[in-house]
C-alpha cells in the first residue's frame, strides 16, 4: 500500500462524502486506502458511509478528541507507506495524490508535503508558512517595508500572503487541510504518533516544527491544485474566540521553539499588540460599514 488517506468525519455526512467520492473519482496513479474517522457524530450513523462507499475502512470513535487524536485512530489502523491526512472540507480535481506522493518520494529528506489550494471561487489560500518570529511580525505589521522589496526576496522571506504560491519551495509549514507525510517520521514522534495536546487549530505547525527539528524538509508542491472550502465563521464573537485560541497555541509553540526568555517575552508583546489591534480594526469597520472582515 503506497498512501492511506485518512478523514475526519463530525457531522458533516454530505461534506464529507463529497471528498471521499472525489478521491475515489480522481486518483488513479497511486495504490492507496480510505480510512474514514467518524469523531462520535450525532448527526447520523457513521454506518451509513460504508452503504456508499464500502471499500472504506470505518473507524468509529466512541468521543470527539479532536483533530489530532481523530488521525491518531486513524494512523493506527493505516497500511500505507505515506500518510495522508485530507480535511472533509476538500475537493480533488485532478489526480493530486499520486503527483504529491511521486513528488515528495523523489525528494531528498523530503518528510512532509502539502499542496496549492484554492476557495470554490478561486482565489488562492495562503498555505506554505514561516514560522513567527519578531522580525516577521514587525515586517508584517509596517507591511510597506516588505511591499518596497522585489517580489522574489519578499515571498522568500515571509512566505503566507506575500507568496503567490506559483512554485514549489521549501517552508517551515503547511496548512493541514492536506498534510502528506512518510510514515517513518511517526518514529522520532513521541509515542511514535503525532501530538494531539491541541484539540484543534495550530496542529499543523506544531508538527511541522518538530519534524524540522532533526533536518527533515516541509514542502510546499504547485504542480496540482485541489479545492478547500474553508468557509469560516461570519460571526465576530466566534472569530474572536477562535483567534484567542489560535493566538495561545502559537504561543506554546514559540514557547517550546525559544524557550520561556526575552525573546519569548518580546515577542509576547508584540503578537499581542498586533492581534489587539487587528481586532479592534474588525470591530471598528463592523459598526461603521456593517462588513465582517477576517
Amino acid at each position: 500500500m503506497q498512501v492511506s488517506i485518512i478523514i475526519i468525519n463530525y457531522n458533516t455526512f454530505t461534506l464529507t462524502s463529497n471528498c471521499i467520492r472525489s478521491v475515489i473519482e480522481r486518483t488513479h496513479n497511486v495504490e492507496y486506502e480510505i480510512i474514514l474517522v467518524d469523531n462520535a457524530s450525532t448527526e447520523n450513523n457513521p454506518e451509513i458511509f460504508l452503504k456508499e462507499f464500502p471499500q472504506i475502512k470505518l473507524v468509529k470513535s466512541t468521543i470527539n478528541g479532536g483533530f489530532a487524536c481523530g488521525n491518531n485512530l486513524g494512523i493506527e489502523r493505516a497500511c500505507g507507506e505515506y500518510i495522508l491526512l485530507l480535511n472533509s472540507d476538500t475537493i480533488l480535481t485532478e489526480d493530486s495524490i499520486s503527483k504529491c506522493m511521486h513528488y515528495l518520494k523523489n525528494y531528498q529528506n523530503g518528510a512532509v508535503l502539502g499542496c496549492r489550494m484554492i476557495f470554490p471561487d478561486g482565489k488562492i489560500q495562503h498555505t506554505a508558512r514561516k514560522f513567527r518570529s519578531i522580525s516577521w511580525e514587525l515586517l508584517d505589521l509596517f507591511l510597506s517595508i516588505p511591499m518596497m522589496m522585489p517580489y522574489q526576496k519578499r515571498s522568500r522571506l515571509m512566505l503566507g500572503k506575500y507568496f503567490k504560491c506559483n512554485e514549489n519551495i521549501e517552508c517551515d509549514w503547511i496548512n493541514g487541510a492536506f498534510f502528506l507525510f512518510h510514515r517513518r517520521i511517526l518514529e522520532q514522534m513521541s509515542g511514535k504518533k503525532l501530538d494531539d495536546r491541541f484539540f484543534m487549530y495550530g496542529e499543523d505547525q506544531l508538527w511541522c516544527e518538530q519534524i524540522k527539528k532533526p533536518g527533515y524538509k516541509i514542502l510546499f508542491y504547485a504542480g496540482t491544485t485541489i479545492i478547500h472550502l474553508n468557509s469560516g465563521s461570519t460571526d465576530l464573537s466566534k472569530q474572536l474566540m477562535l483567534r484567542k485560541t489560535m493566538m495561545k497555541h502559537e504561543l506554546e509553540i514559540m514557547r517550546l521553539r525559544k524557550g520561556k526568555g526575552v525573546y519569548y517575552y518580546l515577542f509576547v508583546i508584540i503578537y499581542r499588540l498586533k492581534e489587539s489591534t487587528r481586532n479592534i480594526v474588525k470591530w471598528i469597520v463592523l459598526k461603521s460599514s456593517g462588513k465582517l472582515i477576517k
